[in-house]
């Protein structure tokens, strides 16, 4: 836009006083004066924006997921182990196998089983949720009781009232023990934990967890307190309860980022998905070893179901029992800590608040 100005003002000259020597001023001179108004600039959307419906969508779907093969895991342990003669006479020899050693192991064992109760879960659900009102994440409170308290109500009620022991002529009758409730109790107390810890914290916690969690359901095993198939659906039904919470968690609208949080975003990224995918890669590496560990002992347990089981048949089934159990916190925690760490970096926040 260009104004023209000078053409429209008067100028007065000026006079030299009275006695004075100077000449007088020269006259005005138009001049043209441009102003130039940039035209708008059109802002291109913030890419990230338009990804997070998308990522939240896929969370959610992931979790989902999740929920349902970890009930039909359940489903298929108890099937398996529980509602067929073969598959209590597999987990019947493994029990057995926990009496070699057990003397000295018990010393073990007995401390760690005796920890859980119903006030180590009360202690264990109190503490998570201080943790998330330190760090003002109040919907994280909430959400580490529905884990904790969801995970060990379905326990029981799977347990007591859905499933049920079919008396086949295998060992004792104890009635149905699938799931087992000391490894719900554990696995929900640690995963409240990794909900509820800064992103830093997450591989470290994910990784107790699942050695704890692992150590409770082995010393079930020494016990004779369960069978392998109950720990390993104790782990199923955490990780379903888990799975649940995370998918509500994204489904929630993230809180708009900071100025200085988008540019650590540009510099430097993620700052904590390297060390979450390490973590999470080393235990699916060392779960799948187990796994495979325990398919091929128990392969061979059950291919000799029907003869009598030997000391050594008791110890190798035994020892696939507790393979099979390392092998199922392994994998429920990487999982866990990969759903925790997309659930809280769906939006704009800072990655160091998710």
């Amino acid at each position: 836009m260009c104004r023209t100005l000078g053409s429209a003002l008067r100028y007065r000259p000026l006079r030299p006083r009275s006695g004075s020597t100077a000449h007088a001023a020269p006259p005005p001179v138009p001049y043209l004066v441009t102003v130039q108004e940039d035209p708008p600039v059109a802002v291109a959307p913030d890419p990230s924006a338009q990804r997070r419906p998308r990522a939240r969508r896929w969370v959610v779907l992931v979790s989902v997921v999740v929920v349902v093969a970890c009930a039909g895991g359940v489903w298929l342990l108890w099937r398996t182990f529980v509602d067929t003669w073969a598959g209590q006479r597999v987990e019947d020899t493994a029990l057995a196998g926990a009496t070699i050693g057990q003397g000295h192991l018990w010393r073990v064992a007995e401390p760690v089983l005796d920890v859980v109760s119903v006030g180590f879960v009360a202690a264990g659900l109190l503490g998570a949720a201080a943790v998330a009102l330190v760090r003002r994440r109040w919907s994280l409170a909430v959400q580490v009781a529905v884990l904790v308290g969801g995970a060990n109500l379905t326990t029981r009620l799977v347990k007591y009232e859905v499933l049920h022991r079919p008396v086949l002529g295998v060992g004792s009758d104890y009635g149905n023990t699938l799931p087992s409730g000391h490894t719900t109790a554990a696995g929900s107390v640690a995963a409240a934990l990794l909900l509820v810890v800064p992103p830093r914290l997450r591989p470290l916690v994910a990784v107790l967890g699942a050695g704890y969690t692992a150590l409770t359901g082995i010393s079930t095993l020494v016990g004779q307190w369960h069978r392998p198939s109950d720990v390993v659906a104790g782990t199923l039904v955490v990780l379903g309860w888990t799975a649940l919470v995370c998918g509500a968690m994204a489904l929630r609208p993230g809180a708009a980022a900071t100025t200085t949080a988008a540019l650590r975003r540009v510099d430097g990224g993620d700052a904590w998905w390297a060390r979450t995918r390490r973590t999470a890669v080393a235990l699916v590496v060392l779960g799948v070893a187990c796994g495979a560990a325990a398919v091929a002992t128990l392969t061979r347990t059950w291919a000799y179901r029907a003869g009598a089981a030997s000391r050594s048949d008791q110890l190798l089934a035994y020892g696939g029992g507790v393979a099979g159990v390392v092998a199922a916190c392994c994998v429920t925690f990487a999982i866990m800590l990969l759903l925790r760490h997309a659930a809280g970096s769906r939006d704009g926040a800072t990655s160091s608040s998710a």
